[in-house]
């Protein structure tokens, strides 16, 4: 019984096939976490130079 359980974690833990893509997705999330904090901290400030650029025209 230990074998088996020690096979089985040692399959489970050497199999490396999902790895790239989880680690796409941890890179993707962590971009959209950073966009998305500095939309809501700068996004008013942006959005009032835009509408005094556009008023200037």
């Amino acid at each position: 019984m230990l074998n088996y359980f020690k096979t089985y974690l040692s399959y489970y833990l050497g199999n490396e096939e999902g790895q790239g893509m989880v680690e796409y997705v941890l890179i993707i999330g962590l971009v959209a976490i950073a966009i998305i904090a500095l939309v809501a901290l700068f996004g008013t400030r942006l959005g009032e130079k835009f509408t005094e650029i556009k008023d200037a025209l």
